[in-house]
């Protein structure tokens, strides 16, 4: 799967290569009742993620090889570490701590949104074992967003619908916010590479063309690399829209779900437009506990409206959502040399509120620092199987 410019600027942007771990505790698991998996001792061979280097136009691109460090945050899940002068006079740079930033929606019983927490509110935990909050914020943070528009030739009726509803999720956002366009069927085009112009991502959902297949997994993959490399903002999210399962993509859920985590990757929102005369339920149903993996893996929500009618209340809701969140940053009391799978799971009391439910992603795989000052995650579990699929 390709990730080609159909705008003037062409975009080179090369992954490299990525290996899925054997297994890992997911959220999906869990509440779909297949429990922990046990970490296969069997060797997996090197997978390569979807090919994001060939360009539609002959024009190179003017992007910068990595994306410019923002000023007021530090980039999510960095090793932290302190200098400590030894013998001899020399430095040296101790990384035993991990830090981790989660954004997390909180509701209560009737699904209302609770806004009034302070940081004594919440709990963290890591693979069971209590966190100490570092750090904690409540406010209208910018957005880096990637909007994924399915383009198979099923969603030719409701482009318009879509395109109507994107345009209005934007125009909600943060003024601040950036968002690029990317449509997909046998393979994904970014229509519009990142911007706050509300003109350009119009003129960038005027390029979307109805036909072929769905390859969501490449799509999604391919999105979340070129948001990692090039989105201004640490907060980043990817909103897909699609009306059925995965039939065209290289990648499989696991493997998507895996690359996501191993780099810090955006909440995935969905939309899926399971409806219609014409729709195999079966199919939809597959589609849907697919859509609810993704989002729940990484900290989203999955919403399934009964008509396109619905999607852009869904939208605005989505965009509320992402405005409204709290920002919570920890240091992990696990070094991130150890490795393996993470699980996070956070509580939330309030007195005279009742029973609170905290979304935020499922958990996460520590990046190593390399000599060289790179990182890359050090692991040895992988994300949770493809729903409907038995474990090898």
């Amino acid at each position: 799967m390709h990730l080609r410019s159909r705008g003037f600027w062409a975009l080179a942007l090369a992954a490299g290569m990525w290996m899925p771990g054997a297994s890992a505790v997911s959220a999906w698991a869990q509440t779909a009742g297949a429990g922990q998996r046990a970490a296969s001792t069997q060797p997996q061979a090197a997978i390569q993620p979807p090919s994001l280097t060939v360009d539609r136009d002959p024009v190179p691109s003017p992007d910068p090889e990595t994306p410019a460090t923002p000023a007021t945050e530090a980039p999510q899940g960095l090793p932290q570490g302190t200098i400590q002068k030894g013998a001899g006079g020399r430095y040296t740079l101790r990384e035993d701590a991990y830090e981790v930033r989660l954004n997390a929606t909180v509701v209560d019983n009737s699904g209302r949104s609770i806004q009034t927490l302070t940081k004594d509110d919440f709990r963290v935990y890591e693979d069971g074992v209590p966190q100490t909050i570092a750090s904690f914020r409540h406010e209208d943070l910018p957005v880096s967003l990637g909007i994924l528009i399915d383009s198979s030739g099923s969603m030719y009726d409701k482009r318009v619908a879509v395109e109507e509803a994107s345009l209005d999720l934007v125009k909600l956002s943060n003024p601040a916010d950036e968002a690029f366009v990317v449509d997909f069927s046998w393979e994904a085009f970014i229509d519009q590479d990142f911007t706050s112009d509300i003109t350009k991502l119009q003129k960038g959902l005027d390029y979307i063309k109805s036909s072929g297949g769905t390859a969501l997994y490449d799509a999604l993959v391919a999105s979340a690399d070129y948001t990692a490399k090039n989105a201004k903002h640490p907060k980043q999210v990817l909103l897909v829209i699609t009306d059925g399962e995965d039939n065209a993509s290289t990648a499989t859920l696991e493997q998507t779900i895996r690359r996501i985590q191993d780099i810090d990757g955006p909440v995935i929102y969905s939309i899926g437009l399971l409806f219609g005369q014409d729709t195999d339920k079966r199919e939809a149903r597959h589609a849907r506990r697919v859509l609810e993996s993704l989002s729940e893996e990484t900290g989203g929500v999955a919403y399934f409206p009964k008509s396109v009618k619905d999607v852009d209340a869904i939208a605005a809701e989505v965009a509320k959502d992402i405005r409204t969140q709290y920002t919570i940053a920890y240091r992990s009391t696990k070094s991130p040399e150890l490795g393996g799978y993470r699980q996070v799971h956070v509580e939330a009391k309030a007195k005279g509120m009742g029973k609170l439910s905290v979304r935020t992603r499922a958990g996460y795989f520590p990046k190593v620092a390399k000599a060289d000052g790179t990182s890359s995650a050090n692991s040895n579990a992988a994300a949770p199987a493809d729903p409907g699929k038995q474990p090898q």
